[in-house]
């Protein structure tokens, strides 16, 4: 899941200075299940909005803010609304701004929330992150436990000698990661993986922008 966070209203309403109508989308996916871009928070948005003296033409919560195809869709549904507004007010994370700029060119958009990072979940009010999306992943050789996520200093070898008693350097009130990483190695009797040495990190792998093309190879 993306986790995302609002931005303060006060942002959202300097960002629209000068636009005066505006269309607000939702994500039924991750942005509903955080509480940044749901039914109620559009609806919310609206109220405020309107009480600042702006004129909503129409919202919509999309199934899913990021996917062209469904974005697409909608808009041609809302097609009316949009063209009468002047910017698009959107309660996603940054893949769904993108995609809802580029399903309309021809509008300004104005993002509400501030995305995070990509979350584990432990339940609805609770998340962690999960993944840095480093494109080299070495959970095998890790217990299943994300150095990258889990360490401050992302250390690929580990640990680092600044542990305290099970507990990190960085942050003393948070177990080591990768004192974390040997007991479920231990566990599993797998210890010898931290033996070997990881290479940095090969960052060209997480270059941006990236894409990925998942149409099936004639053969």
């Amino acid at each position: 899941m993306i986790i995302t966070e609002q931005k303060p209203f006060s942002e959202v309403e300097a960002a629209l200075k000068g636009k005066n109508k505006v269309f607000i989308t939702g994500c039924g996916s991750c942005a509903t299940a955080w509480k940044t871009g749901g039914a109620p928070e559009v609806e919310a948005m609206k109220e405020a909005l309107t009480k600042i003296g702006k004129t909503v033409t129409g919202t919509v919560v999309s199934e899913e803010g990021c996917d062209s195809r469904k974005i697409g869709r909608e808009f041609r549904t809302h097609k009316a609304e949009i063209d009468d507004a002047d910017a698009l007010v959107i309660m996603a994370c940054g893949a769904g701004c993108r995609a809802q700029a580029l399903a309309r060119e021809d509008k300004p958009i104005r993002p509400t929330n501030n995305t995070l990072f990509l979350a584990r979940m432990e339940r609805l009010t609770k998340s962690e992150q999960g993944c840095v999306m480093c494109g080299e992943c070495i959970l095998d050789k890790t217990g299943g436990l994300c150095p990258m996520t889990a360490c401050p200093k992302e250390l690929v070898n580990g640990p680092c000698g600044g542990y305290n008693k099970g507990m990190c350097e960085v942050d003393p009130d948070r177990e080591c990661a990768w004192i974390a990483i040997y007991n479920r190695l231990k566990r599993f009797n797998e210890l010898d993986t931290m033996r070997e040495i990881q290479p940095p990190k090969n960052q060209a792998k997480r270059k941006h922008p990236q894409a990925v093309d998942k149409t099936p190879v004639k053969v």
